[in-house]
């Protein structure tokens, strides 16, 4: 039987990377658009069998050329986001404007299946302009194309994550870590190849149901994430709660960056749980193996903070 050929956007991040792994695997093509293929190219050939990914350069605006890849493909995925704006790359042209070209695209040629990646807990975060973008994103996918799933997990980590990575750089530099909002606000991290094995059975087994939340099997507050992350590089910090006027003062300096580790927009997205909703069926309705333990996963690649390096890692005789 001839393979089907899924569309992926956003390819070259740490779930893109994954799922080319997972969807070849299950003998299903790929065909992925980069930006620049000199500088991903060499990457994602290494995520799948020869013959298996075409790996297409191009811009995410140019029409001609995405509808064209549309009239060849049998799925599509899209995965593309972002988490501050910068130059073209607003939410609204991100978020909102791609899923909706995209989406009635994929209602134009008749795909099989249209995944998209949104995110957990953007209903409650009614004042940040992120989790706006996103929800409306979702409601033109919908709108536009019926074969439609929109995947909101948690926080997504993995050894290629800028999540468990970035905090593990900065609580080796830095003595006094700070917080926000006391550090409670709730997460359910969920490991990436969990997240992209579940994007695969969605489309292998044509499973129909408009939005999908997805979580780890473990729920633990932003204190408790990095007290585990100390924990795995042997680092003790002092984990200082900062007042939320003086976050947003520091914010504002950090989005003069080219890439801010924090905009004021993430601090509202901070005040929310990043938990179920129980309002739409998630993965333990299915049957979706989620049930990587976090501190497990992470410390397979956590030696690369400590100390000695990868001299620390736990060897095997």
């Amino acid at each position: 039987m001839k393979p089907k050929n899924c569309l992926i956007f956003g390819a070259s991040g740490q779930i893109g990377r994954n799922l080319i792994r997972s969807l070849t695997k299950n003998n299903i093509k790929v065909t992925a658009l980069t930006r620049n293929i000199h500088q991903k190219g060499y990457i994602l050939k290494t995520q799948a069998n020869p013959g298996y990914l075409e790996i297409v350069e191009g811009s995410i605006f140019d029409y001609e050329l995405i509808k064209k890849l549309f009239s060849k493909a049998d799925l599509c995925v899209n995965l593309v986001g972002i988490l501050f704006e910068k130059g073209k790359n607003t939410f609204t042209n991100i978020h909102v404007e791609f899923p909706k070209m995209i989406s009635k695209l994929a209602s134009t040629y008749q795909l099989e299946k249209f995944v998209h990646l949104s995110a957990l807990g953007i209903e409650s975060a009614e004042d940040s302009i992120y989790a706006q973008s996103k929800l409306n994103g979702e409601k033109e996918i919908l709108n536009n194309f019926k074969k439609s799933v929109v995947v909101r997990p948690s926080i997504v980590y993995s050894v290629n994550d800028n999540f468990t990575t970035q905090l593990m750089t900065l609580l080796g530099l830095l003595p006094i870590f700070p917080i926000y909002y006391n550090g409670k606000t709730k997460f359910r991290p969920i490991h990436c190849s969990d997240l992209t094995n579940s994007i695969t059975k969605i489309i292998t087994d044509d499973i129909r149901e408009n939005i999908i939340e997805f979580v780890g099997p473990e729920e633990m507050s932003f204190k408790d994430i990095l007290e585990k992350l100390l924990n795995l590089i042997g680092k003790k910090r002092l984990l200082l709660p900062m007042p939320i006027s003086l976050a947003r003062a520091s914010a504002h300096i950090f989005e003069l960056l080219p890439r801010p580790p924090i905009t004021n927009d993430q601090l509202k997205l901070l005040k929310y749980d990043n938990i179920l909703s129980g309002k739409y069926k998630n993965n333990n309705d299915f049957d979706f193996n989620c049930s990587s333990r976090f501190e497990d996963e992470v410390n397979k690649y956590s030696y690369m903070w400590k100390n000695e390096g990868e001299y620390s890692k736990k060897r095997i005789n």
